[in-house]
This record gives C-alpha cells, structure tokens and sequence, in this order.
C-alpha cells in the first residue's frame, strides 16, 4: 500500500514528465515558399534563385543573343553542359540548375534543350513510341544547341571568434558551340555573417 509521500511523490515525478513532454513538443508552421528563411549562413533556396535570377539577365544583356538572332533570324537554344559544386558544403545542384532553366525560358529570349540523364531519357521514350505509338516522334530530328552555360560554385569561410563569415562565388560562362568562343563570362559574390549564439556554431 502506498504511502502519502509515495504518493505525493510519483505525483510530482508524473506532473514533471507532463510538462516535459510539453516543453519537447515540436511545432511545425506552413510559410509561403517565396519567403526566405535563413537559419544559417549555409547557401539555401533563396540564394540559388536569386543568384540564377540575375546572372541570365546578366548574360542575356550581353550582345551574343541579339547578334545570333539577327544572323539566323531565330532565338539562340542553350545547353546547361555542368555546374560543379566545389563548395565546402552540400549544394543541391539540381534545383541551381532548374532555377537557370525557369530563367531562360522565362525570358523569351532563348530557348532551353534538355542534356544528360533528361535528353537520354526523352531518346528512350522516341525510341518506345516508335514500337507502340501510331503517331511516333521520329528520331533524328532535335534541336541542336547553340551555346553551352557551364560553371561552378566555390566558397570560402573565415571565422574569428564569435563571428563567421561565409563567401560564396558563382561563375558561369557561355561557349559559342559552333565557335568555341567564350560570348559571356558572369560572377556572382554572397557573403553571410553568422554572430555565434550561446550554443556555439
């Protein structure tokens, strides 16, 4: 049989677990996707559509499209050929690479080509559609591409004491396919200061 203070006991050890159990509680808001939330000085989504946002008004501002138009009376088609990553941090190159795409495209003044693992995939589908499909896409008959964007994404960090500062570089540049000329070189700097909180970095 349990004593009062038995009892007064495992009543405050459970009213304690309760409120812990609270404290621990996680809380999850929805926020509009346009909305930058910087919970550190790490490159996130924000960065990637800014930066691809600017640099294809940069490079479409430059002579090379106009001058192409003019000659062929036609838009310039681009191919992304590779962006590395040669940050020290894990950067989700894919969505960098979507970002530069919606931004061509988006402008009307050039026209985007799939490359890689996309095109490789659209030949096997033309490829499928020729055995099953009644009106089959004929192989052989892509858009070549024009120019050729590439680059890479480098960084730098410098931290002393309780502040950290977090460089990143973008570099992107265009080659002429038909040329190998180099029509468009462009680069874009971020710095990030992160003051050290309490619980260190």
């Amino acid at each position: 049989m349990l004593t009062q203070v038995t009892k007064l006991t495992l009543a405050t050890l459970l009213g304690a677990s309760v409120l812990l159990s609270a404290g621990c509680a996680t809380k999850v808001t929805r926020l509009d996707a346009s909305e930058e939330v910087a919970l550190s000085d790490r490159w996130n989504a924000k960065d990637s559509e800014l930066v691809a946002n600017e640099m294809i008004t940069d490079m479409l501002s430059f002579p090379w499209a106009r001058d192409f138009e003019l000659k062929n009376n036609n838009r310039p088609t681009v191919i992304i050929s590779r962006i590395s990553n040669k940050s020290h941090e894990h950067i989700a190159i894919d969505t960098f690479t979507n970002d530069i795409k919606r931004a061509i495209i988006r402008s009307g003044r050039a026209d985007f080509v799939a490359a890689g693992d996309e095109r490789d995939a659209v030949r096997e589908e033309r490829r499928d559609q020729e055995l099953n499909a009644r009106n089959a896409k004929a192989q052989g008959n892509e858009t070549a591409a024009d120019f050729a964007l590439s680059g890479s994404i480098n960084s730098i960090v410098d931290q002393v004491g309780k502040q950290r500062v977090t460089f990143y570089q973008v570099d992107l540049k265009l080659i002429d396919m038909e040329s190998n000329r180099e029509v468009w070189n462009g680069q874009k700097k971020i710095q990030k200061l992160q003051q050290k909180s309490s619980f260190g970095f």
